[in-house]
């Protein structure tokens, strides 16, 4: 870097209480540059005593902030370990549960019940309707759905709420214009009729598996949703009707029940729920299928019902009945109660279900999976790790460490091909080991965190287990460099014309992702620095290429990428950025100047950063009216690995962070950060504490690396600017 140490630390602590735009944070930075370069000798050395005392006076500033990071992380560690949290947001998934449980007469306890009742309260819109996710606009799907659900829970249809959300229903085409999920789960529940909802034949699972289309090929989140679905679509599988159900078929619908014309509903959707519209391509399937149905062999029917339980049956096996997320396990659930009621599968599930429940401040609600506890863990140790503390925090280190070490995934589960499953040995889940799925980025921070503790802990992971998650990484690579998330992509991109679900995107296919790429990259890189790597360096040399140019190939025209289980611009390019480092890209390279840049010119006046889910809907940058604490955690972590590690932004964006800090040294919950499928938010309760930690700790490793040598590196970086040179010479 050619500016000095001077300049450099003095841009890092400016104070911006003016609050400077955005737009003039980069032009502020060069203009101090090129009046440092025309100072005099005197007026030079004053301004250093100067700039001395201001970085004094801010670093101890962010050490307390640090301090205080840590001691609030180590209070709110579990007692296994772990850091557990609220992984809430969706809405559409509690209502599901309760339908589920009244079709199967095993409803929660009457406080549960009570505390259900408070987050559909808490949840709904001033307009009546309830939305996709927490804080979103109202859908016909999750309106439906909640209003069913709190009259199954008791409460009377002249309840006030329940008047103004079917007012706002009716108003937007009833019930008849529910996505397809919704409609399944009403026909589920007796309150639509089959006729009316989108075929779903469990004969598609017999089809020769070599097909494109076949459903084995499809994203396993989706797979898992259709196997279930299929098996209780081919049984027609309905709850017994009671005068509850009577009343609310004449609820939920403009017109009478008897009336409707159920076919023509199938592929009926309101306009506010779409977000993906059902494709020419899969209308055209879709009248196959329903031609199909009418001849449908009851013997091959049956055939193929006893194959997708099968199929059900060793997934529930695999993941100890967890399953792999919410729908599904209420769906395999369901299969079990129609299949063999009151048998010994169905009460596994039950026993299973409180892992999805979390109680919060407005009532208890489903999670969007069983919790997100090693993906939270790994997070929280490469915080701490970032601090250059470890040793005044080894007791809660090793704790986390423990927890690492026990759930890495140690076994493919039995006969995987048969039921369409890739190796898992080696890998770690977002959750834990019972969950059973590894995903390739907690993989890749399970590893990382495994190495990045071996100095610190007395027992460390042994070599054997770290080179198995080295070759499960390996083994996920895409074929255009990228990483995908549980799988290695099984078809074409095309199979996205036949997304059924119309509310999410990207449903179909497990395609490669720039988070899930830059994750495995740096824990390859992470790894070739062991001296047992040699037995793979050529493997792992050459994936970390292909994944450098998948990302570099990404990278858009204002020098950003879009983020896909983040929000959305700031978690993108933070995490690209930290993939080309790793990958061997300098600091001053153009696509990370570009990637810097992009980052800056997106600073709020308070210094801060913060974007909103339209991002990930719309593809374009959308920002929030101010800061956000995580977002602007992600905005410091790439810029602090970048030529703009010392500029004034950076500097605007510790003061945020600091200024947003809470007295016990954590930071209060805002905007929800995560996402999935680009259209619904999910919340993650620790990234708050992990993130404002990592940032301020990053910044902190930077500035000390700077004031020992003018070319210091960002925190994190020197097996990158190892490889950086490597690259250089050769």
């Amino acid at each position: 870097m050619s500016r000095s140490v001077e300049q450099d630390d003095n841009n890092l602590f400016l104070d911006f209480s003016r609050g400077m735009s955005s737009g003039s944070s980069l032009t502020a930075t060069n203009s101090s540059i090129m009046t440092g370069k025309t100072r005099t000798r005197n007026d030079r050395n004053e301004a250093t005593e100067s700039m001395q005392e201001a970085h004094c006076a801010a670093h101890k500033d962010t050490s307390e902030a640090i301090t205080l990071a840590l001691q609030q992380l180590q209070a709110t560690q579990s007692p296994d370990g772990s850091w557990r949290g609220d992984y809430g947001g969706p809405v559409f998934l509690l209502p599901t549960l309760v339908a589920a449980t009244r079709i199967i007469d095993q409803p929660f306890d009457a406080d549960i019940e009570r505390d259900f009742v408070d987050y559909f309260k808490h949840n709904q819109n001033h307009d009546g309707g309830w939305p996709l996710h927490t804080g979103g606009a109202s859908y016909v799907y999750t309106t439906a759905l909640c209003h069913v659900a709190l009259r199954l829970l008791g409460l009377p249809a002249d309840d006030p709420d329940l008047r103004r959300s079917r007012s706002w229903l009716l108003d937007h085409g009833g019930a008849t214009h529910v996505p397809p999920w919704g409609k399944f789960i009403l026909a589920l529940l007796n309150l639509y009729d089959y006729d009316g909802v989108m075929p779903v034949p469990p004969e598609l699972w017999l089809l020769p598996e070599a097909l494109s289309a076949h459903p084995s090929r499809f994203w396993c989140h989706s797979r898992m949703v259709y196997l279930p679905m299929s098996y209780l679509y081919g049984i027609r599988a309905q709850a017994s009707l009671s005068p509850l159900l009577c009343e609310l078929r004449r609820e939920i619908f403009c017109e009478p029940y008897e009336d409707i014309d159920w076919h023509a509903t199938q592929t009926r959707c309101a306009p506010s729920d779409v977000y993906t519209p059902l494709s020419r391509t899969y209308r055209v399937l879709n009248q196959l299928l329903n031609g199909y149905e009418v001849v449908a062999n009851k013997t091959l029917r049956s055939r193929a019902n006893a194959f997708v339980l099968d199929q059900v049956r060793q997934e529930d096996e695999n993941t100890n009945y967890v399953c792999i997320g919410p729908i599904n396990k209420v769906l395999n659930m369901l299969c079990w109660h129609f299949a063999e009621p009151g048998g010994s599968r169905l009460a596994a599930h039950l026993r299973q279900l409180p892992e999805y429940l979390w109680k919060g401040a407005h009532g208890t609600h489903m999670q969007g999976y069983n919790s997100s506890q090693l993906w939270d863990t790994s997070l929280a140790v490469q915080a701490v790790c970032a601090t250059g503390r470890v040793d005044e925090y080894q007791v809660m280190v090793e704790k986390a460490h423990g927890y690492i070490e026990q759930n890495q995934v140690l076994e493919d589960v039995p006969k995987r091909q048969i039921y369409y499953r890739d190796a898992s040995k080696g890998g770690w889940p977002f959750s834990d080991r019972k969950h059973g799925w590894p995903i390739s980025d907690c993989t890749a921070e399970g590893l990382k965190c495994a190495i990045a503790l071996q100095p610190w802990v007395h027992e460390p992971i042994d070599g054997q287990r770290l080179l198995d998650a080295v070759d499960l990484i390996l083994g996920w690579q895409n074929s255009d460099g990228g990483w995908p998330t549980y799988e290695k992509a099984r078809t074409f991109s095309w199979m996205e014309a036949l997304n059924p679900s119309v509310v999410f995107a990207d449903v179909m296919v497990d395609c490669s992702y720039v988070e899930c790429t830059s994750a495995c990259i740096q824990a390859l890189a992470s790894y070739s620095h062991l001296q047992s790597a040699s037995a793979r360096t050529a493997r792992i040399e050459g994936a970390i290429e292909r994944g450098r140019r998948f990302l570099l190939k990404r990278q858009r025209a204002d020098g950003s990428w879009i983020g896909s289980w983040g929000i959305c611009f700031t978690y993108g390019t933070w995490f690209a950025i930290s993939g080309l480092r790793a990958a061997g890209l300098a600091a001053d390279s153009d696509p990370i100047r570009r990637a810097a840049e992009f980052l800056i010119a997106h600073q709020l006046p308070d210094g801060g950063w913060g974007e909103t889910i339209d991002g990930c809907k719309r593809r374009v940058y959308a920002s929030c009216a101010k800061g956000q604490v995580v977002m602007t955690a992600w905005a410091l972590l790439g810029l602090v690995q970048s030529e703009l590690a010392d500029s004034e932004a950076v500097g605007a964006g510790v003061r945020f962070l600091c200024s947003r800090q809470q007295s016990d040294g954590g930071w209060s919950d805002e905007a929800i950060a995560g996402v999935f499928n680009r259209t619904c938010a999910i919340h993650y309760d620790n990234y708050c504490r992990i993130f404002g930690l990592w940032a301020l700790a990053a910044v902190e490793q930077r500035t000390r690396a700077a004031g020992k040598d003018a070319s210091g590196l960002a925190a994190g970086s020197l097996q990158s600017d190892t490889r950086a040179q490597r690259i250089q010479n050769g």
